[in-house]
Parts: structure tokens; C-alpha cells; sequence
């Protein structure tokens, strides 16, 4: 699979818009497009990984599931289509929460979008992100990537 995107491409440094405000973004999420799914595609998911935050196991910034199979692309800073369901990022809040590394280099952020074998994740609402991913993993049937760069401008 093939994931894209025309405000964050890849190898590219992230925006000052799509961070958080904390570093005086807009914290607006991406656009992001994809293709190739495979035969069996029920609906899609999308994440956003920080394996470098300095936490042990990283910071993840966006995790969506249920995304309908006739969808193929979210545009920049609008809600999610319906039946989609957004999990509550490391920042404690359901949705995107934008790069806010700390001083020092830059951090890869890993977009990730994964074509998923069922309609909607056998996950209740009220879970956490990291059983919200545990369980997309047995539903996987392919993903695709791109990692972008994002320095906090104090550094």
C-alpha cells in the first residue's frame, strides 16, 4: 500500500501547522491519501508514532479505526467520516495531537495507514489506543508509511 500526503511529504520537515500549540502550532491534523488495498479491505485505519520521544516505548499522536472502505483519503483539519472512531492520543485527548518534541534534533514521525479485514475493530469505545492497536494488529492485511521530521523551533 501507498500512503501519501501533500502538506507533509515524506522526508519532509512537518509544518509548524500541524504541531501543537504548545510549540506554537495549529495543531491541525493532515491531509493523507492512500491506494493499493488489498481484495478483503472491510475498512482502514491510521496512526502516528514519535519512536523517538524520550518516554521508552514513544508517543503516539494519532490512532483512527473504522475508517469505511470507500474511503481513501482524509483532507487537512476536517472531522473524521462517519462510522470512523479516533482513540485518545498520549496527550490524554481523543485525536491528532501535533509534534511537540522536546528541544534538541528533530524527531521522525511515522504515518501509517493500515487496509484492515473488518468493518469496524471489536473494541469498546471506552478502551485505550494501545488495545485499540492491539487488536488492529489481528486484522491487518497490509499497511503502508512515510516518516516526516519535526524540530521543536526553541532548539
Amino acid at each position: 500500500m501507498e500512503l501519501t500526503s501533500a502538506g507533509i511529504p515524506a522526508d519532509s520537515h512537518i509544518d509548524l501547522r500541524f504541531a501543537e500549540p504548545g510549540v506554537g502550532g495549529g495543531n491541525v491534523s493532515p491531509n493523507l491519501s492512500w491506494s493499493g488495498a488489498p481484495e478483503g479491505t472491510a475498512s482502514f485505519a491510521i496512526t502516528c508514532f514519535d519512536p523517538d520521544a524520550p518516554t521508552g516505548s514513544g508517543w503516539w499522536h494519532w490512532v483512527v479505526t473504522d475508517i469505511p472502505a470507500d474511503v481513501t483519503s482524509l483532507a487537512e483539519g476536517v472531522p473524521l467520516p462517519v462510522g470512523a472512531r479516533t482513540w485518545t492520543n498520549d496527550y490524554g485527548y481523543p485525536g491528532w495531537g501535533g509534534p511537540w518534541p522536546p528541544p534538541g534534533p528533530a524527531h521522525h514521525y511515522v504515518f501509517t495507514v493500515f487496509a484492515v479485514g473488518v468493518d469496524r475493530l471489536d473494541v469498546p469505545d471506552e478502551a485505550s489506543s494501545a488495545v485499540a492497536r492491539l487488536t488492529l494488529s489481528f486484522s491487518t492485511l497490509d499497511h503502508g508509511s512515510f516518516t516526516a521530521l519535526f524540530r521543536n523551533p526553541s532548539s
